[in-house]
């Protein structure tokens, strides 16, 4: 009896795996991406549109703040959203990247 409840556990959990999906990361509001500029747009300003970052961390010395969402399914193409700012130690951006594979 034993041996087939761990039979049939495997057998539950393989098929949520093919069936199932995967997100990373959180929704951030993509509109307010044409407003950032380069040498102007503060950290503040940048925590004001798009909120908490998903991630921080440094790049090339500079500090950089991360926005993304990732969306991976069995059956779908991918779903991926992110925008990478990187800032000045003024605090002002310095460079941002944005990446959609929506349309």
């Amino acid at each position: 009896m034993r041996g087939l409840r761990n039979k049939i556990s495997a057998l539950l959990m393989s098929v949520f795996m093919l069936t199932g999906c995967a997100t990373v990361g959180h929704d951030f509001p993509t509109q307010h991406v044409d407003q950032i500029r380069i040498g102007e747009t503060t950290r503040s300003d940048i925590q004001e549109m798009f909120g908490e970052p998903w991630r921080t961390g440094i790049e090339d010395g500079k500090r950089t703040w991360t926005y993304a969402k990732y969306r991976w399914s069995a059956f779908s193409p991918a779903k991926t959203t992110d925008l990478v700012v990187r800032f000045h130690d003024d605090g002002k951006v310095a460079s941002y990247v944005y990446n959609t594979t929506e349309q």
